[in-house]
């Protein structure tokens, strides 16, 4: 062991030396950073710091030094990748410092310092805090940045844009220590409130926003066991994670009435060990980033190095009492311990990545490094034996492997030239343009590559190749050069101040690629304006019929029947959903029929005059065998009064049919029903104030509804009638067995859900239904009611019924669950629900956005044979149902039962891939759903992420299986068996969801191609495709996004 501590290596100040907070050594080695109470960060060269004694050693000492803080600096740390430092002080400001290329500016006039060797500029100021800045951490793939201070506040920034992420107010008091989970899973907040808090996180993706973290960063528990009576007079509470991930290291914990470092083990969240021989409070405590054995390992490598005996961590830690300990897990003792190492307390530890040095800084001014022999500590393992210890925990390391053959590495390259020039792309993409920048231009990613690859087609900024209008209307395409140009001219857009100045306008990059967020969204493929109000409603892009007729606020009620019954009620199911029904959670809302649907209602003054005529007149007259029929739905009331506009939603009350004629060929079917059950209904359709046609029906007229191609109104017998556009009756009167409490149209098809739960399905123009009418008796659970006793029990709501294109059902519930029907199939399928909300990590994830199909999509951009006309079919079902299930189940609140099993199960043995399998499971689930309904975006982008998933998680089996599907008909069965005709995966067409088949493989092993370990399976596909070639790479490559 050898201690170094340079007379130079200081903050030196004009009378003394200034106190050192915090110390970082960078990852590759060579830099330490310090910051002080002089507000300076400096960055010193490790190597002039081990040659400090040699008299012939020249090179620079200080490579660079930056004051950008007001006050004392209290924590500084390099980012993963080696490319920021940041830095937090008493001012409230974190600094982010980004190393650059070119010669550093020259020392200020007047000053000692050394000329700067190293060009480090301040990229970033986060201002987050209101109070001192003590702790900085990044987490392990340097995806976010964590603060804490003294405000009690958790800040989370993005680690590729800065942005604010989220606050964590979960402490009482001053937070004054942070670390990451080596497996990236959780990371740890020490507090004066006398506790740790472990917060679970998945990994934002590089352009996340606010909006998508709402379900991130959970509280998984919180210790405070072993800092019962801990003192508050430590600066900070610098804990640390082990580099196995079985133990957190905790400072200034307590013993009894002993200081003692406190570990507390993974999973369990407990503290049964404790380092004890310090006399005063511990400061800080760290792991040492590396595993050694206790043996040293045969020179050989046999087994891999597994003969070195057993595996070991290594910690030291420091604190008030001036000394350092360091300490291994096999041994009770510490295995040195350096006493009166510096004449204050010590601040900071910091470890070289190799494990076997050691640096630490104190409030005397002093840096000392303390450089270890090999064996002293141990002997240093292999990574792999890390990444092995981190497995189990589900860490996405993946071995690096080796490539097996020339055809292997020309795969990965041709890979990893589709990622550059998707990086390159993405300023592109920012500013509306259909295709990539020249090659020439520099990429705006972070310089760091992700564990996968993720695809990139060229559709921008809410743009897709599923608007042909829009492709018509545009067909001309842009230069490289202009596109250059009309970006130089955004980034110099020159604004004048107040006082007259002109100044350079900063262009936001922060929302590159998928920057839109999916929990405020309803439109997978973008629409150019939508309000705000509206974010929830479908819009006109969603492939769905709209809600023209709100439903009730809390869903259409349903009743399903008990098996015994000692009385039959027939009264009051035929009203909507009681009050008493559902507990209130606040004033509820008073909705009304709006444009799109129900929306709340406005103020308005009373009315004075006339007197309205009353919104409703009866209930409608029911058969009281409705009683004991299975499936039960609340009936609308006859109103006096419907009015139906053809081209925007239900007409509010104090317009007129004037108001609604303005809009240019507009028609309003307007229906009267008559106070007396006797008189006839009058039914009118009239174009600016014109009248069109008119009938009389027999009936009160319960609904009505209406597009372009018809026109169809449903009566309370269960008679349901339809006229073409000038009124001329097209069908006899369907008689349905109850009364109509959902009537729907898209284009041809008519939707009508009775009473009794029955769905009934007509396409108009070829008189015709795909199926026969089917109950909605699976989706409301009756499978799996509990039986009452004496009579009906309530069942989810329905909230939605909507049609598509192709005519599918699709239905949505209170209970937050999406389904549609398949017609093929004659059952219902479930495509939204619940458990993926809380045990998927895919769950609002940014890719129910257009801007997700460009950075997570490879391959085709336009369908086979350029047909493109079914493009929009099924577009935004999914996300749409998937939004829904937000709404009703996680946003308010009904998720907490499910999220505490779920959390329960994750701590228990045998669930380490739960997350993983939950998560694979719902990306599988998306794929059926998009290949059942016909969705060609959402089929080809759930896709692509479940390659780049399976690859990253190695599961070979799922790969070969998918890659073989996707070929299809180009390789044919030797046994000649399954000739008969497939559907889906299993047709032998050449295309798959109107998809040509090749074109989705090239995509799919493009993604895989930089995985070595399943090379030799991609490789034979690659070669089909003709990937390998050479040439090819800088030909027809396709573009990869490394997001």
């Amino acid at each position: 062991m050898r201690i170094i501590k340079p007379s130079w290596l200081s903050h030196k100040g004009e009378q003394k030396d200034f106190e050192v907070y915090s110390c970082h050594i960078s990852p590759d080695g060579k830099r330490l950073a310090t910051a002080g109470g002089d507000g300076h960060v400096r960055v010193w060269s490790t190597e002039s710091i081990y040659n400090a004694d040699d008299p012939s050693y020249t090179k620079p000492r200080q490579l660079c030094h930056m004051s950008h803080h007001l006050g004392t600096i209290h924590s500084v740390r390099f980012s993963p990748n080696g490319r920021y430092l940041a830095s937090g002080a008493d001012d409230k400001i974190i600094c982010i410092y980004q190393l650059e290329s070119g010669q550093p500016a020259i020392a200020p006039f007047g000053t000692n310092e050394p000329p700067p060797v190293e060009n480090w500029k301040t990229s970033k100021r986060l201002i987050g805090h209101d109070n001192d800045v003590q702790d900085l951490a990044w987490s392990y793939d340097g995806s976010i940045l964590v603060s804490v201070g003294l405000d009690s506040k958790v800040v989370i920034w993005s680690g590729h844009t800065f942005e604010k992420l989220k606050v964590l107010g979960n402490h009482q008091s001053h937070v004054k220590g942070i670390t990451f989970d080596p497996a990236n899973k959780y990371f740890a907040t020490a507090s004066d409130d006398r506790t740790i808090k472990i917060f679970r996180f998945t990994p934002p993706a590089p352009n996340a926003t606010q909006h998508d973290m709402i379900n991130n960063f959970q509280l998984e528990t919180t210790i405070s066991a072993p800092f019962k009576s801990s003192p508050l007079t430590t600066y900070f509470r610098r804990c640390s994670w082990s580099p196995d991930g079985n133990h957190i290291a905790a400072a200034n914990a307590v013993n009894g009435p002993v200081s003692s470092v406190a570990i507390i083990e993974r999973t369990r969240w407990d503290s049964e060990i404790n380092l004890i021989g310090h006399e005063g409070p511990t400061e800080v405590c760290m792991f040492s980033p590396r595993l050694f054995h206790t043996k040293k390992p045969v020179e050989n490598g046999t087994a891999n190095g597994h003969s070195g005996g057993a595996l070991v961590t290594v910690i030291a830690s420091a604190g008030q009492d001036k000394t350092l300990s360091v300490w291994n897990t096999n041994t009770s003792r510490p295995v040195v311990i350096l006493q009166d190492l510096a004449a204050k307390s010590i601040s900071d530890l910091a470890w070289t990545p190799d494990g076997q040095t050691l640096f630490a800084s104190s409030l005397d001014g002093g840096i000392v490094a303390v450089k270890f022999e090999t064996g002293e500590l141990g002997w240093v393992a292999n990574l792999e034996e890390t990444d092995k210890a981190l497995s189990k925990y589900g860490a996405s390391r993946k071995a690096m492997g080796v490539a097996e053959d020339v055809d292997g590495l020309q795969l990965e390259n041709h890979s990893k030239e589709g990622e550059r020039r998707g990086a390159e792309s993405r300023m592109g993409a920012l500013m509306g343009d259909f295709h990539p920048l020249p090659k020439d231009a520099s990429p705006t990613t972070n310089g760091v590559k992700s564990s996968a690859a993720t695809p990139n087609a060229p559709t921008i900024n809410g743009q897709t190749e599923a608007q042909p209008e829009k492709d018509k209307a545009h067909p001309e395409e842009e230069s490289a050069d202009k596109t250059a140009q009309r970006i130089n001219e955004l980034k110099s857009r020159v604004t004048i101040t107040k006082d007259g100045k002109k100044r350079v306008a900063p262009m936001l990059i922060s929302s590159l690629g998928t920057g839109q967020s999916s929990l405020p969204q309803s439109q997978l493929v973008g629409s150019s304006s939508s309000k705000a109000a509206q974010n929830d409603a479908p819009q006109t892009i969603l492939d769905l019929s709209k809600p023209y007729d709100g439903l009730p606020e809390g869903g259409l009620a349903a009743m399903l029947l008990g098996n015994k019954r000692k009385t039959i009620a027939t009264e009051g199911e035929d009203e909507e959903e009681h009050p008493s029904k559902r507990a209130a959670s606040g004033p509820r809302t008073i909705m009304r029929n709006g444009i799109e649907g129900a929306e709340p209602a406005a103020f308005e003054p009373p009315k004075q005059g006339l007197v309205p005529t009353p919104e409703f007149l009866r209930p409608a007259i029911l058969n009281p065998s409705i009683a004991i029929s299975q499936v039960r739905l609340a009936t609308p009331k006859v109103r006096s009064h419907i009015l139906r506009p053809l081209e925007r939603g239900v007409l509010l009350e104090e317009s007129s049919p004037e108001e609604a004629s303005r809009v240019p060929e507009n028609v309003i079917l307007e229906a009267k029903n008559p106070v007396s059950i006797r008189d006839p209904s009058h039914i009118t359709a009239t174009k600016r104030g014109t009248l069109l046609w008119q009938d009389y029906l027999p009936r009160a007229i319960v609904l009505v509804t209406g597009s372009k191609r018809f026109w169809a109104a449903a009566c309370e017998d269960g008679s349901l009638y339809t006229w073409t556009p000038a009124g001329r009756r097209l069908i006899n009167a369907m008689v349905l067995e109850s009364q109509p409490v959902i009537l729907e149209c898209r284009d041809w098809w008519l939707l009508c859900i009775t009473a009794v739960g029955m769905c009934h399905v007509w396409n108009i123009n070829t008189l015709s239904s795909p199926h026969p009418p089917v109950s909605l008796a699976p989706v409301l659970e009756i499978a799996i009611s509990s039986l009452q006793t004496h009579g009906a029990m309530p069942a989810p709501g329905v909230t939605s019924a909507h049609l598509n294109s192709n005519g599918h059902i699709v239905v949505t519930l209170t209970n937050g669950d999406g389904y549609f029907y398949s017609p093929t199939m004659y059952s219902w399928q479930r495509l939204s629900e619940s458990w993926w909300a809380v045990g998927s990590q895919y769950w609002n994830s940014n890719d129910s956005s257009v801007g997700a199909l460009q950075s997570t999509a490879v391959g085709p951009v336009s369908s086979k044979d350029g047909q493109d006309e079914g493009a929009t079919v099924s577009a935004g079902i999914i996300p749409f149902l998937e939004r829904h299930t937000t709404n009703e189940f996680l946003l308010k609140g009904r998720a907490y039962t499910l999220q505490r099993l779920i959390k329960t199960l994750l701590s228990r043995d045998g669930f380490e891939t739960f997350e993983s399998s939950v998560s694979i499971a719902h990306l599988e689930n998306r794929i059926a759903g998009a290949l059942s309904l016909g969705s060609k975006e959402e089929f080809r982008l759930y896709l692509f992420m479940y390659a780049k998933r399976i690859g990253a998680e190695g599961h070979r089996g799922k790969v070969e299986e998918l890659l073989n599907s996707l070929l299809g008909g180009v390789l044919q069965d030797k046994k000649g068996e399954g000739n008969t005709g497939g559907k889906g995966w299993y047709s032998k067409d050449d295309d798959l969801c109107g998809w040509d088949r090749k074109e989705l493989l090239k995509g799919v092993v493009m993604i895989l191609g930089k995985f070595r370990e399943l090379q030799r399976l991609t490789v034979q596909y690659a070669r089909i495709l003709d990937l390998t070639l050479e040439d090819d790479i800088t030909g027809d490559a396709m573009t990869v996004d490394t997001q």
